[in-house]
């Protein structure tokens, strides 16, 4: 099983909890770096934000639509 998220807010045992899930792979985004022990972990994959970051300015800078990046 594979699950998703934005925010990777990994307190606690969050960590311990993920390792020992039945969930075979965790994407998350680079909108809070992994860090330490959390790099170590190969259920966590994590995805930059900052391509689609780059192309939202771009479109904003050419007066081009920003909400079709997320249709």
């Amino acid at each position: 099983m594979i699950t998703a998220c934005t925010h990777a807010v990994l307190s606690g045992p969050a960590l311990e909890r993920l390792q020992t899930s039945c969930l075979s792979q965790v994407v998350v985004t680079n909108t809070i770096p992994l860090r330490g022990k959390e790099l170590t972990c190969p259920k966590l994959h994590q995805l930059s934000v900052a391509p689609l970051l780059g192309e939202a300015i771009r479109r904003i800078h050419e007066d081009e639509s920003v909400s079709s990046l997320f249709a």
